[in-house]
């Protein structure tokens, strides 16, 4: 006569514990598309752009500079100016002519700020046309 000490019922007992492997399955074929798809998402694309058949932008005979010298002072040509009379002194330079483009340049000491105000003032004055003149030549 033998003492039966289970209960004679199919479940089974329950289980109290997490089963996290197929979570880490799951994170490791996450991480191996990663691992793939990261080198493809920074390769630069090769592109061979057509050759432009415009013909340059004429320069004008006499262009019209803004200087910012490093000590703050501007010059429209070799005039000095103030803030209050830049846009009197370029529209003396331009005859009025208010779609001629004005070169802004600027010492590399002077701030944004500085040529944002100097900007402001010619877009005040009425002239939009503005270009930002650089040093040629990659020698820094």
């Amino acid at each position: 006569m033998a003492i039966q000490l289970r209960d004679s019922s199919d479940d089974l007992p329950v289980n109290h514990e997490i089963n996290v492997t197929p979570f880490i399955d799951v994170m490791l074929v996450l991480l191996i598309i990663f691992m793939v798809a990261a080198p493809l998402a920074t390769v630069d694309v090769k592109v061979d752009l057509p050759v432009s058949t415009a013909q340059p932008a004429p320069k004008p005979d006499k262009p019209v500079f803004l200087s910012i010298q490093a000590d703050g002072r501007m010059l429209v040509g070799e005039r000095e100016v103030t803030a209050a009379t830049l846009g009197q002194a370029v529209e003396a330079a331009t005859a009025g002519n208010r779609e001629q483009r004005v070169f802004l340049r600027a010492d590399k000491a002077i701030t944004y700020d500085t040529i944002m105000q100097a900007m402001n003032g010619l877009r005040a004055s009425g002239y939009l046309h503005v270009a930002l003149v650089g040093a040629e030549g990659a020698g820094q």
